[in-house]
């Protein structure tokens, strides 16, 4: 595993967001939803797709909080440019479970 520097971490940008809206992604290569993720007043609104489907549905993700990283540069995805990482950690089988606040927490609260 490879070290980094305090500062190396600092400018990733971990913050809390609110996914607003789950929709199905059926172009993705592998099963995934395009989410749109609201970081708050000061970062806004962020879409995304992620592969979730194999431990949560649509209804269990939406209102849900999540990290998510907000300063990679965009990726087009398919049809989907992905504005923001969702973060979770991937399972042997490929499943993702979503890396979450333990509680509510303010929209755009960055972690570190």
């Amino acid at each position: 595993m490879q070290e980094i520097t305090w500062d190396q971490f600092e400018a990733v940008a971990l913050r809390v967001g609110k996914i607003v809206q789950v929709a199905d992604f059926p172009d993705a290569r592998k099963p995934a939803y395009k989410i749109t993720v609201d970081f708050g007043p000061d970062i806004g609104v962020r879409k995304s797709s992620a592969q979730l489907t194999q431990l949560y549905s649509k209804d269990d993700l939406l209102g849900r909080q999540i990290l998510g990283v907000v300063n990679f540069p965009p990726k087009q995805i398919g049809p989907v440019r992905s504005e923001c990482l969702i973060c979770g950690f991937t399972q042997a089988d490929g499943a993702v479970i979503l890396a979450i606040p333990e509680r509510e927490a303010p929209l755009g609260a960055k972690l570190g």
